[in-house]
């Protein structure tokens, strides 16, 4: 069977909207690469600011470890309360929304860009991601374009979510797949 050879050359990502002018993208660049992803400035509340200035919506109480990397925080929402850890990186090529009380563990990637490869041209898709209220995505773990992992739902570590995460499930694996329901105790059953 014949068969066409992919040609990159002929990509075109023109369509694609970024969300903010150069200007914007470029200082952005700077404040990501100088602040964001160093581990000098282990301070969250300066990191929550200089996020809302470009134009993320951040709540209260959100801690953001050293070293985290994000794309367009334009294009980024983070509920009350959530964790960002360390080497975290939020490739929001789309809209990403963190829920409140959320943990995104040390090196979690959400990944909203993939590529057509059945595409000679290769071309560009990109979905939103949303973590509910409470999701727990654990360290190295991947939570794929177009993903949305329902409320309390865990990813496990090095896992690779490509579904829906089902409400208070428990994911591991790649391609991640449900292995037991979570159960929440209240503090004084602990």
């Amino acid at each position: 069977m014949a068969s066409l050879k992919t040609d990159l050359s002929k990509f075109d990502n023109s369509w694609f909207d970024t969300g903010a002018g150069r200007f914007k993208r470029t200082l952005w660049y700077y404040t990501n690469a100088w602040v964001f992803k160093k581990y000098w400035l282990p301070v969250s509340g300066i990191k929550c600011s200089l996020l809302r200035l470009f134009g993320a919506h951040v709540g209260k109480g959100v801690n953001i470890k050293p070293a985290v990397n994000i794309k367009y925080p334009w294009k980024l929402s983070v509920g009350d309360y959530s964790w960002i850890g360390e080497e975290v990186w939020i490739d929001n090529l789309d809209r990403v929304t963190i829920g409140a009380h959320c943990c995104l563990s040390q090196g979690a990637l959400l990944l909203c860009g993939n590529h057509n490869y059945t595409s000679e041209s290769f071309d560009l898709v990109t979905l939103p991601i949303m973590l509910e209220d409470g999701v727990w995505i654990g360290a190295r773990s991947v939570v794929c374009p177009g993903v949305t992992c329902k409320s309390h739902s865990v990813l496990t570590v090095g896992s690779v979510v490509t579904k829906e995460m089902e409400t208070y499930g428990i994911y591991r694996g790649n391609p991640a797949e449900l292995v037991k329901m979570r159960e929440i105790k209240a503090q004084s059953e602990n």
